[in-house]
């Protein structure tokens, strides 16, 4: 449970909510209400997680790892479960009903992820990582700074300098060393718990950038205490931990099964290959097309698909000139969804900001991070770039969004209209909190982000197009990297020369991607190209049905203003609800 608790906190940071608006529809009013058990369970044992989110009166909290922590928790869940069954029950709404459905998977499957987690794998704890992402979260820029102050009682809880608390690091370092005994438990992967070591210090310099930023007072003598604990943690960590650390990245096969049906993939790891294949030969050859028009506009020697990804990686953009870059690229996109009708676009601005060294370090990655979501009063998401990845080897340069003919894609995934249109729809129409939250499932959402960008492609430059097909190449090598290094089919270091060789990826984006299969999130990297093809086949099936009376624009309005549901709760509603109103209507 210590890993699964702190992965599903993770997950609801991530996760997408609506703003409660002022004359909701009386289902989403009951809805919301049926939500509030789960919202308990999570401020219950990952108030820091809840408190992100938007749940009230949680801000000062801590998680729980006290003693019989992953017990507790499961029973705990068990009780919430037996409550939303028989809510269910006495239900009449439909749309009612389909939500105590989402709140009653949801509740099955996160018990059933912390009762495996518990049966197999040895507990251990990226402590400094997640002391960074809590403090990271509550000291944002976006959050009321009257909330701030709550992060000194949350310093202090953390290092037991808090009546009736002890420190988080003995904490964790306690559920580690009563699980020693137990036979037969899987530990982390070595790989894994020296690149965390090594990033140790970054978050720990984050956290005291953070403070300094904030305002407050009264916070040195609490961090010092706390730095000192995290330096004999990760002595710990290096000592007791490092000798139990598997010497493979491989995962207990049952835990890898978990991690895919958590990210929405509902497809044998082996299947998953075949067809990920399949599409990385198609956008190869898509790409070799189109290389060949490239070169000879351009001039360049080879029209290899490879050899003009390397020409076009020349065209390289000087790190002050990144956000004015990416915002002209946004300004440029929203015109083209506009003239086009592609998709019904928000007045508020999308924001786009560069990351720290240790967001670098604990996301080394473009990506989209969310403000408060319950209660959101206009707070933006903010799509965010890194300038490096601080785990890659030294001296390589991470060349693989610094290029122009990249940056069209990559706003189009991480905002619009990608992620952050998702969010800022949610916000504007309202959806329930089971449908924004505990029906939040990565097939759906990453899956939107690459349809986004097939859908804008035919609109772009040329170079453009190539950069949308590069990266629909990476999300196909994923699908079948990510299943054969967690197979023993392949070695990480084998995906990452792939990843370079093939889809021309620097050193430094590779292996941020081989990390990613390996132990920062295995199976998740899969739910691009599963959720993308989800997509293509709902958008085929309602197209079938209509005929002309299919238009882009509603469909598209109707699709994300379902909220962050899964493919199959999706065509459902696009079947039974969207096909139906368009042939009314005609």
């Amino acid at each position: 449970m210590l890993r699964s608790i702190w992965k599903a906190a993770a997950v609801a940071v991530m996760t997408f909510t609506a703003t409660v608006q002022a004359a909701e529809p009386a289902w989403i009013t009951a809805s919301n209400a049926n939500a509030q058990p789960m919202l308990e369970l999570l401020a219950r044992y990952a108030p820091e997680a809840a408190a992100n989110l938007g749940v009230d009166g949680h801000d000062a909290e801590i998680r729980d790892l006290r003693p019989n922590v992953d017990q507790r928790f499961e029973a705990d869940s068990r009780v919430v479960g037996e409550q939303l069954a028989a809510k269910l029950e006495a239900a009449t709404d439909p749309r009612v009903k389909q939500d105590l459905q989402i709140l009653i998977a949801a509740e099955r499957d996160q018990r059933a992820s912390s009762e495996l987690t518990r049966k197999l794998m040895l507990p251990y704890a990226d402590v400094p990582n997640m002391l960074f992402g809590s403090f990271q979260a509550l000291l944002d820029p976006r959050v009321d700074r009257a909330r701030y102050p709550a992060a000194l009682e949350r310093l202090r809880k953390y290092t037991g300098r808090e009546p009736g608390y002890e420190p988080i690091t003995k904490l964790a370092k306690d559920r580690s060393t009563e699980r020693f005994g137990d036979t037969g438990l899987t530990g982390p992967w070595t790989a894994e718990v020296e690149q965390n070591l090594g990033n140790s210090q970054r978050y720990m310099k984050g956290i005291r950038d953070l403070f300094a930023k904030s305002g407050l007072k009264g916070y040195e003598q609490d961090l010092k205490v706390l730095e000192s604990q995290v330096a004999e943690y990760d002595a710990w960590v290096r000592k007791e931990i490092l000798p139990r650390s598997r010497k493979t990245n491989r995962l207990p096969p049952e835990i890898y099964a978990d991690n895919l049906k958590n990210v929405g993939v509902k497809m044998e790891p082996q299947a998953l290959i075949d067809r990920a294949v399949v599409g990385f030969v198609q956008t190869r050859d898509e790409m070799q097309a189109l290389a060949r028009i490239i070169a000879k506009e351009r001039g360049f020697a080879s029209s290899d698909y490879k050899d003009v990804m390397r020409e076009l990686k020349q065209q390289s953009i000087a790190n002050d000139q990144l956000l004015p870059t990416y915002n002209a690229r946004l300004a440029a996109i929203e015109d083209i969804v506009r003239r086009e009708r592609l998709i019904t676009l928000p007045d508020r601005k999308a924001v786009i900001r560069l990351a720290t060294e240790a967001e670098s370090a604990a996301q080394p990655a473009p990506h989209l991070s969310p403000p408060r979501l319950i209660g959101n009063t206009g707070e933006p998401a903010e799509f965010i770039l890194p300038l490096e990845n601080p785990n890659a080897a030294p001296g390589s340069k991470m060349d693989d969004f610094k290029f122009d003919a990249i940056t069209w894609t990559l706003t189009a995934h991480e905002a619009r209209p990608g992620h952050e249109l998702q969010f800022a729809k949610m916000t504007e129409v309202g959806v329930s909190i089971p449908r924004a939250v505990f029906a939040f499932n990565s097939a759906n959402v990453e899956g939107w982000a690459l349809y986004a960008e097939s859908f804008l492609k035919p609109y772009l430059p040329l170079e453009g197009q190539m950069g949308s097909l590069q990266m629909r190449l990476m999300r196909a090598a994923r699908a079948f990297l990510d299943p054969m290094v967690n197979l023993g089919q392949v070695t990480p270091d084998a995906a990452k020369k792939f990843l370079m060789d093939e889809v021309l990826l620097s050193e430094p984006m590779a292996k941020q991607e081989a990390d990613r299969y390996s132990f920062l999130a295995p199976g998740q990297a899969t739910s691009y190209f599963y959720g993308y093809e989800k997509q293509l086949g709902i958008r085929a099936r309602a197209e079938l049905q209509l005929g002309d009376r299919f238009d882009v624009q509603s469909y598209h309005d109707f699709v994300i203003s379902q909220g962050l549901v899964p493919p199959e709760l999706l065509e459902r509603a696009v079947m039974e609800q969207y096909v139906p109103s368009r042939k009314a209507a005609h």
